[in-house]
């Protein structure tokens, strides 16, 4: 992509960071920071980080092997945005392929046509050779089936069960960032149906002069804030990560319950270009981060119920409870 660097906030030239949605991703920040800290590029490390957790069966909400919609069928969204150029490509209800993220990735080299979504997009990852495959395993179709026999409606699914969003923000030590999002969506969702992951300023939102962000839960509810952006700018304004990720997360929760009557699922990462990082949501909510000189951590994060948020490490029981239940018996 675009090579020219904007003018840094204040970026340490010996820096790097990245920041990543769930515990899922901690096999990917492996990987990609190893890239990071031999000086490559922030664009390669969210790629490299989405597509090792694109790839793994294990993780239900992602990629291979994860959750179909009502008819049974794998759909799913990703984008990838590039904060140097403000360059982006997304794609929406692709089917058949293993890395949806690399699709979206090529698409933001495109000025025009650079958002595809179904049939187009999954027949653009054929024409330009992406990797095909089926991406319904046999876990995810029992699974299916288990929940299709006692479903009547995609509200009755309990959707929200099982599905997370990957999303990630990476700053090289170059100064430049980049941020990506890939998801198979809400399990049991209605065809068609798209969230906030693929939607810029919504799921995702990067300008390396600033910041990145980048939400999962509840799409329906975060695409009615523009949360993503909604950091970014106030990280602009001179909001450190944490105290925009608050400010943003916490109003617009109390914003939809006295206007809509509800919230679902809200939580969001942010890291700024001098690679503090942020975080906010509304249930308990696992990520990841990565910086220089630091090990990679998995932290919890909560709501502290005074418009702030509680983190602190995961605990060895609980990641022995989490490695349990990827391999537990479909009920």
């Amino acid at each position: 992509m675009c090579d020219s660097s904007p003018q840094k906030a204040s970026h340490d030239q010996s820096t790097w960071a990245s920041i990543a949605t769930w515990r899922m991703a901690y096999e990917g920040m492996v990987k990609s920071s190893s890239g990071l800290e031999e000086g490559g590029q922030a664009g390669d490390a969210v790629e490299r980080l989405i597509q090792e957790v694109e790839a793994n069966p294990d993780y239900t909400s992602v990629g291979y092997g994860a959750l179909p919609n009502r008819e049974g069928e794998m759909e799913m969204d990703a984008a990838f945005m590039d904060g140097n150029s403000m360059a982006l490509g997304a794609v929406a209800g692709i089917q058949h392929v293993l890395h949806p993220i690399s699709v979206a990735r090529q698409l933001s080299r495109r000025h025009t046509s650079s958002f595809l979504v179904g049939q187009g997009a999954t027949r653009y990852a054929q024409v330009n050779g992406f990797e095909m495959r089926n991406m319904l395993t046999d876990r995810a179709r029992k699974r299916w089936e288990l929940e299709a026999a006692k479903t009547t409606t995609p509200e009755s699914a309990g959707p929200y069960r099982g599905h997370d969003t990957v999303g990630t923000i990476s700053l090289d030590a170059h100064g430049s960032m980049a941020a990506g999002t890939s998801t198979s969506g809400l399990f049991m969702k209605e065809p068609g149906r798209v969230g906030d992951s693929p939607l810029p300023g919504s799921g995702f939102y990067v300008d390396s002069s600033i910041g990145g962000a980048a939400a999962t839960g509840l799409g329906e509810d975060i695409m009615k804030g523009c949360l993503s952006y909604r950091i970014v700018a106030l990280m602009g304004s001179g909001l450190t990560p944490q105290k925009a990720c608050d400010s943003a997360v916490y109003e617009f929760d109390d914003l939809l319950r006295n206007r809509y009557g509800k919230a679902g699922e809200i939580s969001l990462i942010a890291l700024s270009t001098r690679g503090e990082w942020g975080v906010a949501t509304n249930v308990e909510f696992t990520f990841c981060t990565a910086r220089k000189g630091e090990e990679i951590r998995i932290l919890m994060a909560n709501p502290d119920g005074k418009g702030g948020t509680r983190i602190e490490p995961v605990t060895k029981e609980w990641l022995q409870e989490y490695k349990r239940s990827l391999k537990a018996p479909i009920k």
